[in-house]
């Protein structure tokens, strides 16, 4: 039963990430289609949603397919570290 659960996870991180390169080439490709830095750093701001936000569910999925093996401590250190990089992205 798990290991359906760990390919259907692992396909959902895949997917996810798919996703998200294919969001990042046609941001890409805008700023080089506008020609305009005013344009390209606003388009840049909306994708500072898009890396985190995909980083989240990617760990969530990894994590609820997992969360059987994992001991609490470990599940701790993992959303601890998460919180660490996203607290590094957003901070001043």
């Amino acid at each position: 039963m798990w290991d359906g659960l760990r390919e259907h996870a692992v396909a959902a991180m895949g997917t996810l990430r798919v996703i998200s390169g294919c969001i990042e080439i046609s941001a890409g490709l805008l700023m080089l289609y506008f020609q305009s830095l005013e344009r390209a750093l606003a388009i840049n701001a909306g994708l500072s949603l898009v890396g985190p936000t995909v980083l989240i569910l990617v760990t969530a999925t990894g994590l609820s397919a997992m969360a059987e093996e994992l001991s609490w401590r470990r599940i701790f250190l993992i959303l601890a570290g998460v919180g660490l990089i996203l607290r590094g992205i957003f901070s001043d």
